[in-house]
């Protein structure tokens, strides 16, 4: 139960879970996926408990910062999500040695129903990022966002119900710590992950913004796709018609919920208070203007617009369980991207949605911008 608690709950299953890689002097590993939320009543504040990579010898430790961030688009949201975020800030071990030395910096963004804190635990950080540079990766600055929500994440988009995360991460965050910390300046020197709902966020964020960012990385990307109309749940109306705020939604469970999440970030509403945002469905029916507003913020549906970009990077990287239903809509992705002719590969590994999430992030993730980024 634990390790679906973030998959959204439409995922298909299917595809086969052998690796597929393409030659070319960028590796880009592409997914994708529909949104996750679980049929089962899941609690959307369940912490994954992920194995842990063991210690590597030698690994010189690193230097955790907690700060906060403000963020000029999100100001003003309707749903009354603070503008000054969380932000966990993990800094190299020769950061505090070397104050000549500017460093690249990679932006994680974590899942939905969890935060930065959960984040760090489920993929053991600092650990991993000090037992990947232990392992010969270039030393770089490690950034979590928080960004979840009252409806237990923003979905990294742009909304005026929850206000614009997309470009807080894009814009606000990135000026933030270039001006605080001893960065490189340049989209060559960033790089972009996130996972599940973070994958998404890493999905659209860099497809749109390729003068941000010089390399992505996409760990099992949720909401690829728009979801099967079919799967909302059928009291769902009457669910949120009780609601007086978004904090009360806190006593629903997490397919309710994670559904007013993609509401409050693809079809907001001003006009519709309390809650300002419109349900995909309204009397039994399902809603097609609504349906096609999610559809427009699905990666699939507009990854053909953004060719252009995904040309300017260094490298895309994606990676699935050959567990993880997602993996069906990121075979789909990797596939739309390779019929453009951009080099790339994808990876599906053995595993469920989060249990290999620390391994990856240490031996796969890390290497992979020590490797692309420019230092």
């Amino acid at each position: 139960m634990a390790q679906i608690r973030d998959m959204m709950s439409f995922a298909i299953e299917g595809i086969s879970s052998k690796a597929m890689h393409r030659p070319g002097p960028s590796r880009i590993i592409m997914a994708s996926t529909a949104l996750a939320l679980a049929s089962t009543a899941l609690p959307g504040h369940a912490q994954v408990q992920t194995p842990v990579p063991a210690p590597v010898s030698g690994a010189r430790p690193t230097a955790v910062e907690r700060i906060k961030v403000h963020s000029i688009a999100i100001e003003g949201n309707l749903e009354g999500e603070a503008a000054d975020r969380d932000v966990v800030v993990v800094l190299p071990p020769s950061y505090g040695k070397d104050p000549q030395r500017r460093y690249p910096v990679v932006y994680a963004l974590h899942g939905y129903s969890i935060g930065a804190e959960q984040w760090m635990k489920e993929i053991h950080v600092p650990q991993t990022v000090e037992g990947a540079f232990a392992q010969g990766a270039t030393e770089m600055i490690v950034v979590l966002p928080d960004s979840k929500t009252a409806y237990n994440g923003s979905m990294y988009s742009s909304s005026q119900t929850t206000g614009d995360f997309e470009t807080f991460v894009s814009r606000d965050l990135v000026a933030y710590i270039d001006s605080h910390y001893r960065t490189l300046p340049d989209r060559r020197s960033r790089g972009l992950v996130g996972h599940s709902m973070g994958g998404y966020g890493a999905t659209r964020i860099g497809f749109k913004h390729a003068d941000v960012f010089g390399a992505l990385y996409l760990m099992s990307p949720c909401c690829l796709s728009v979801r099967d109309p079919q799967s909302f749940e059928p009291d769902l109306e009457a669910k949120v018609a009780r609601l007086k705020t978004p904090v009360d939604s806190e006593d629903l469970s997490f397919g309710p919920r994670g559904t007013l999440a993609m509401a409050a970030a693809w079809s907001p509403d001003p006009l519709n208070p309390p809650l300002y945002l419109d349900l995909p469905v309204k009397d039994g029916k399902v809603r097609p203007d609504i349906m096609a507003k999610w559809m427009a913020n699905s990666p699939l549906a507009f990854a053909d617009q953004y060719v252009a970009n995904l040309r300017k990077y260094a490298a895309i990287a994606i990676d699935v369980g050959d567990q993880d239903g997602l993996k069906i809509d990121a075979g789909k992705l990797h596939d739309l991207i390779d019929s453009y002719g951009i080099a790339n590969s994808f990876e599906v590994y053995p595993g469920t949605h989060t249990s290999a999430v620390a391994d990856r992030f240490q031996n796969h993730v890390m290497p992979f911008f020590s490797a692309y980024l420019a230092h």
